[in-house]
């Protein structure tokens, strides 16, 4: 358990906003840097996109899919090569993992206390990170993804809220491929695939894109953090449809031990954005 410090906040809120007010871990930096290569062993990886320079020098929130427990290993350093400083926010097990945690921590990466009365102070260290021009990365969907079809969820309005509060740009992301190499289920499963995919070199793709259009939204306005949170998972998924264009159904590998659902529980299932919500997205992305 969490010491508290005056006022029952615990001690990690304190650790974690220092940290996020500093500037990146150089270690963390050299890690993303020299260390792709590393994420490359079990497949090939390709990143398209990019973020403008002016947006780079501020701070952002990073919205992404989460489709499965290699994916993030191939992010962090696909953002880092487009200049993205990439503070992850990770859940409570991670955090607080004996050898990883600390380290997790020192390199920035933010708490998230999911289901507690602690969830809220994740809150204070976002905004101590985007207040000295951190890069936050968020998934939106709070989980790896469940869709049978592998698209993405509904999500959580969390992220739409901080946005809407902070007014910070949100780029989104969109990854496919790098479910291949782990599958869902216990070590030695994972080791199998790893093994799988280090022979089969499947290909990962990282899709970096424009700011979702946000700007005519109000977080004190009822239903705003809803629009937000549908214009967000829209523009990954519109991504992300690019992405798959060879696989928009039912995706070519599938894992049996992920305990995906019978029926679609996708915000856009298929893919399908509808017509309004695209040409909302597509003219934001459009316009120079």
């Amino acid at each position: 358990m969490a010491k508290q410090l005056n006022g029952g906040v615990p001690d990690w809120v304190s650790r974690q906003s220092t940290i996020a007010a500093q500037p990146p871990w150089p270690a963390w930096g050299a890690l993303l840097n020299y260390g792709a290569p590393l994420a490359s062993l079990p497949g090939r990886v390709t990143i398209t996109g990019s973020v403008d320079p002016a947006l780079l020098a501020g701070p952002l929130i990073v919205v992404a899919n989460h489709i499965g427990d290699y994916e993030p290993i191939v992010l962090a350093p696909s953002l880092y090569k487009v200049g993205i400083r990439p503070r992850f926010l990770a859940t409570k097990g991670l955090m607080t993992a004996k050898v990883l945690g600390p380290l997790l921590e020192r390199a920035g990466f933010i708490r998230v206390d999911r289901g507690s009365d602690d969830a809220r102070h994740t809150m204070t260290v976002t905004d101590s990170a985007l207040r000295n021009n951190g890069h936050i990365v968020v998934y939106p969907e709070g989980r790896i993804g469940l869709d049978r079809d592998l698209w993405p969820e509904r999500g959580r309005s969390g992220v739409a809220r901080m946005a809407l509060r902070s007014r910070v740009p949100v780029i989104p992301v969109s990854s496919w491929g790098a479910h291949e190499v782990l599958c869902y289920a216990d070590d030695r499963r994972k080791l199998n695939t790893f093994a799988r995919a280090m022979w089969q070199q499947p290909l990962m793709q990282v899709h970096v894109g424009t700011p979702v259009p946000l700007d005519d939204l109000v977080a004190t306005r009822m239903g705003d953090a809803n629009r937000a949170r549908e214009r967000i998972i829209a523009a990954i998924t519109m991504q992300l449809q690019e992405l798959r264009r060879g696989e928009p159904g039912r995706p070519r590998y599938l894992d049996p031990t992920r305990p995906c659902s019978q029926q679609s529980i996708a915000a856009f299932p298929g893919g399908h954005v509808p017509d309004d919500l695209r040409a909302l997205i597509t003219a934001a992305r459009d316009t120079p």
